[in-house]
């Protein structure tokens, strides 16, 4: 093991992979358990599901960020475990598995051949940039939009944030988290007496493969979980700075769901919002650092798989407000840094905008999420609106400023 991770890790690290933790399992554990449900889980299986997902994070994360020294940050597919709630209706269990297999055999070809990397890499850097922050605007708003349900509570805590980036700008996002936790246990909101700390079992499951299964759930759960998880992933790790080749994550997150697809895992890949709280200066002063941050998430995102369901309803127990106001805090610099790439190039400035009130719009056509839209309208924009102007092509994703030291790019 390298040895700033046995060295003295920063409290600003651990607490940026909790954050990263806590904003995904709260954020989305719920429709997991839904699309559970819906294939007939049963308690054992449902936990068995928390645990082999717990199990991928934490192993990809952990693995991945100390490969390529990167906060490479994996999440399970939020879309997916949409899709899966309402298509898996009449599903049987093993028939559920073998779609969820035949999705990671697609992911990892994706990786194995490198072409979703050669794709990516000629998006252009002003339309990613504006990508990101429309992604993460929503979080950014949901900050005020919060304070309408628990002013004292949400108030505080971006008093608390503004303060600390004047005073103490590296614990800004730790003085928050711990401040929304005080209030909330004052005023009576953690709800956390009817949890209960059980190892999870796993619950192994042959997979059937049905055609119409694997035509209606397995390649819908592939075409979006690439579409609208690992484009997004990818547009992050790109606009923080980080080279790390994409290849081989695409296909290490294919592998690692293959292997536990018969236990519940259904679909792994990177991560877009929380991965962004792991690149801020809130995680590390240092990016070529920042890594230790995702490897933290990784560490809890086991803890998580270990305990199954039970911890999944812990962070269930904090008040949605509270964690509303965290993750939209800790995006704040990043929706900034987008920004400001978006608009950085005026030859690309009203695709970068198109691209930016497509993707906060949270639209979504045949089941592909906002960001994907978001993208594909703002290189139509920028290849019709360059037709005409004949302007020079606006610079790619591939084409950033040399790597520094630890694979990150100078800034």
């Amino acid at each position: 093991m390298p040895a700033s991770v046995t060295s003295s890790i920063p409290l600003s690290v651990v607490a940026a992979g909790f954050v990263t933790v806590l904003v995904g399992f709260t954020s989305s554990a719920a429709i997991v358990f839904q699309a559970a449900s819906a294939a007939g889980a049963t308690p054992a299986e449902l936990s068995s599901w928390m645990g082999a997902l717990g199990l991928g994070m934490g192993v990809t994360c952990i693995g991945l960020s100390l490969r390529y020294r990167a906060p490479v940050v994996t999440a399970w597919s939020t879309p997916g475990a949409a899709l899966l709630a309402t298509s898996l209706a009449g599903v049987s269990m093993a028939e559920a598995i073998g779609a969820f297999v035949l999705s990671a055999a697609l992911i990892t070809i994706c990786g194995l051949t490198g072409w979703f990397e050669r794709v990516i890499a000629r998006v252009p850097l002003p339309i990613a940039s504006a990508m990101l922050a429309g992604v993460l605007a929503r979080f950014g708003m949901d900050v005020f939009t919060a304070m309408k349900a628990r002013f004292l509570l949400v108030f505080a805590m971006f008093l608390a944030y503004l303060l600390c980036r004047r005073l103490w700008p590296r614990y800004a996002v730790i003085a928050v988290l711990l401040l929304g936790v005080a209030l909330s246990w004052w005023q009576g909101l953690l709800h956390i007496e009817a949890s209960q700390l059980v190892l999870a079992t796993p619950t192994f499951t042959m997979p059937s493969f049905s055609w119409p299964v694997l035509v209606g759930v397995g390649v819908p759960l592939f075409v979006v979980t690439m579409a609208s998880q690992n484009v997004p992933g990818v547009v992050v790790l790109r606009s923080s700075g980080y080279a790390t080749p994409v290849s081989p994550l695409i296909t290490w997150t294919g592998v690692t769901t293959l292997l536990l697809a018969p236990f519940g895992c259904f679909a792994l890949n990177l991560a877009a919002i929380t991965a962004a709280i792991c690149m801020g200066k809130e995680a590390h002063e240092d990016p070529g650092q920042r890594y230790l941050a995702s490897v933290a998430a990784g560490v809890f995102y086991l803890l998580v798989g270990a305990l199954g369901g039970a911890v999944g309803m812990l962070f269930t127990a904090f008040p949605r407000e509270l964690v509303l106001a965290v993750a939209g805090l800790a995006l704040l610099g990043t929706i900034a840094s987008g920004l400001t790439g978006a608009m950085s190039d005026e030859r690309a400035r009203e695709p970068a905008l198109i691209t930016f009130l497509v993707t906060a719009s949270g639209v979504s056509l045949f089941g592909i999420g906002a960001a994907f839209w978001g993208l594909v309208a703002g290189v139509f924009a920028l290849a019709v609106l360059g037709w005409f102007r004949r302007a020079a092509p606006a610079p790619t994703v591939a084409a950033r400023a040399p790597a520094g030291p630890e694979g990150v790019n100078p800034r």
